[in-house]
């Protein structure tokens, strides 16, 4: 099978490539390096562009052939999108629209897009299935809501296999160390925590600690990255049956607050944390718990890692190399 990858250097598209290699695909990646590394590009054809510069996509994809696209490439942070919101426009889609237009000049199908909890906004109940309202409050969110609406479209008027997949709270890494989280500006939670620990001088911020939960700390479901890139492998196997416009939720189905996170770093460190509490942050909902029950239906899966410490354990195996 060949697949092409959109931000195959980057954290998740990198464990996507390495899943496909593993499934003996031939591959081929775009990326233009903004977010994602050299180093996660081994043994498969890479593509240095930009998905914005559609002439020149085009042109250099013209009449190339693909049993699928998985689609990583995009802007992720929701500070910056703040700061920069026809950035991430342009980005997230300017940058679908051609590689809509793209499968479409080529005659490709079975697209799998990587979209994200955030187009839900304010959770109006505790655990988020997939018929939640939709009212993202952020730019990011709202880019890839747009992103989803622009594939359903193309879906529904060129017959495609689209899939939609809303990650709730991406992390971990490979078991075999090769690959795993780094952001030039990292927002994330647990790579946060590792990195203060081996910055032994470096004190964690928390963003609040009156929030209504168990501990005053914000809830989320943590769902580990190679079992997000098994739910990628597992809906692109499904167009095989009939065509499809789709979306599913990936999470555990279970919360962890950021103290459960911080403890679950110390225990598996062996160090202690230190931090510090800050004004919590503007549109942060107390608690983010997907609701996964249709895509365990549906596309039968089942996340292998279910434990925050063995999860904690691969991003410290990576980090601490």
């Amino acid at each position: 099978m060949k697949y092409l990858v959109t931000g195959g250097a980057g954290y998740i598209g990198s464990h996507m490539v390495n899943y496909l290699k593993k499934n003996n695909a031939e591959i081929t990646i775009i990326d233009n390096l903004s977010t994602g590394h050299l180093y996660n590009i081994n043994e498969c054809e890479f593509i240095n562009i930009d998905l914005r510069d559609k002439d020149r996509l085009l042109k250099k994809l013209d009449k190339r052939k693909f049993d699928g696209v998985f689609h990583f490439a995009g802007k992720s942070i929701v500070s910056d999108s703040i700061k920069n919101p026809d950035y991430y426009y342009d980005n997230n889609i300017q940058g679908t629209k051609n590689l809509i237009d793209l499968i479409i000049k080529n005659d490709l199908n079975n697209l799998i897009f990587s979209s994200s909890a955030a187009v839900y906004g304010l959770p109006q109940k505790k655990i988020i299935d997939e018929q939640h309202k939709k009212n993202p409050i952020n730019p990011y969110g709202k880019s890839k809501f747009e992103a989803e609406n622009i594939i359903k479209a193309a879906s529904l008027d060129y017959n495609l296999n689209t899939t939609s997949l809303r990650y709730f709270n991406a992390c971990g890494a490979d078991p075999s160390g090769i690959y795993g989280e780094e952001h030039s500006c990292e927002t994330h939670l647990i790579p946060n925590i590792l990195i203060s620990v081996l910055k032994k001088d470096m004190e964690l911020s928390i963003y609040g600690n009156n929030f209504p939960t168990k501990d005053g700390t914000c809830i989320r479901d943590y769902v580990h990255v190679n079992d997000i890139v098994e739910a990628h492998y597992l809906a692109i196997n499904n167009f095989n049956k009939k065509t499809i416009n789709d979306n599913f939720n990936i999470g555990l189905g279970q919360g962890f607050s950021v103290l459960d996170i911080v403890n679950a770093c110390s225990e598996v460190t062996s160090k202690k944390i230190k931090f510090a509490y800050k004004e919590k942050r503007e549109g942060d909902p107390p608690t983010l718990i997907a609701d996964n029950k249709k895509i365990k239906d549906v596309l039968k899966w089942n996340p292998k890692y279910t434990s925050i410490k063995e999860i904690v354990k691969t991003a410290w195996d990576w980090h601490s190399k």
